[in-house]
């Protein structure tokens, strides 16, 4: 992990708290790309008809119809390069204090981000 956004309630989308924070103007300032599930298709202007996007996604099926084959094996491409940070999220669930988090969000916040940094000391080690 690089990075966190500040803890936020539960009830909200993952792509607005990415239009809150300027998650692509963040990755774009750091010369950074990010891989993402469909739910974040739109983000950050990629698309088709983007060279650079600054957020990969895969090929929503349209309504309908089906995938042809060589955007289903995009998809299965972007699929297995998530699968990694997938892990890495699992990963995060072996720090029990954050199963059932019950807290106000400025502290936990703070939590996340000192977990983060243990984290980190950990993989140096």
């Amino acid at each position: 992990m690089l990075w966190t956004s500040t803890a936020r309630p539960a009830r909200g989308w993952e792509i607005t708290a990415c239009r809150h924070d300027d998650l692509v103007g963040r990755l774009c300032a750091a010369g950074l790309a990010a891989i993402a599930d469909l739910g974040f298709v739109g983000l950050g202007g990629g698309g088709d008809d983007s060279s650079d996007p600054a957020v990969v996604t895969g090929y929503k099926k349209p309504e309908g119809k089906k995938l042809p084959p060589a955007k289903k094996q995009v998809n299965q491409l972007i699929a297995a390069e998530r699968a990694v940070c997938e892990h890495a999220f699992a990963h995060l669930k072996n720090w029990r204090v954050l199963t059932r988090l019950r807290l106000d969000v400025k502290w936990a916040t703070r939590l996340v981000r000192a977990l983060m940094v243990l984290n980190w000391h950990e993989i140096a080690r």
